[in-house]
């Protein structure tokens, strides 16, 4: 069958409708090429302030949000080192702890020992007493320093010791006298970080001055 001469001739031309959709018109600006640069310009210092306003993490910067705790560089060397002389709160003052070349009349004192007494009838010429002694029983004594305080009469004096120069404090007061004696100087031995000396030359150095003196040195062993 010839399908040609049935079915209606096809028209080559499409038919397409008369009106056209309006689309809105679009107006293109030229594109400025500083605008970028100028808007970048204006938000940098709003993005700084955010940023530094904004609470910041613990953990962001450790350091900032918590103290270490101080470190003490105190040694028992660099300790040793600053002695302290003359009457604390109108008392001798106790042993140093990191010293063991001393003793001391201060009960606080890890080396302690009972104050002298003087017999009755001498307390007027104690200190000059006091002091000839120190100049007959040690050598290159050097009084540094003689007061007459509200708590009694104050003598210090520096002589030679075991390991270098020692320091003699008194305080007459009364028929009572206190004292203390000390090393100035403290002997280390690498690596070890503990004293050597003890407090048995000091002991003996005493001994010396108030048995030339004549005074009562009373001991622990008279006290049983």
């Amino acid at each position: 069958m010839n399908l040609i001469g049935i079915l209606p001739p096809l028209s080559l031309a499409c038919s397409y409708p008369n009106t056209i959709p309006q689309l809105p018109s679009l107006k293109l600006k030229p594109r400025n090429h500083n605008t970028g640069h100028i808007v970048l310009h204006n938000l940098l210092p709003l993005a700084l302030a955010i940023t530094l306003s904004s609470p910041l993490p613990c953990t962001a910067i450790p350091f900032l949000s918590s103290q270490s705790p101080a470190v003490s560089l105190a040694t028992p060397f660099s300790q040793s080192k600053n002695l302290e002389v003359g009457l604390e709160d109108g008392k001798i003052r106790p042993c140093p702890s990191t010293n063991p070349g001393c003793i001391s009349t201060n009960p606080r004192s890890a080396s302690f020992a009972l104050p002298w007494q003087i017999p009755e009838g001498s307390p007027d010429d104690a200190i000059q007493k006091l002091r000839e002694a120190i100049l007959k029983t040690q050598k290159n004594v050097i009084f540094e320093s003689l007061e007459d305080t509200q708590n009694g009469k104050y003598v210090r004096a520096e002589v030679d010791g075991g390991f270098g120069r020692d320091v003699l404090e008194f305080l007459v007061r009364g028929d009572t006298v206190a004292y203390r004696c000390v090393a100035k100087k403290v002997t280390y031995v690498y690596p070890f970080t503990t004293a050597l000396g003890d407090s048995k030359g000091q002991e003996g150095r005493l001994k010396q001055i108030v048995d030339q003196i004549g005074w009562y040195a009373p001991g622990f062993d008279s006290m049983d």
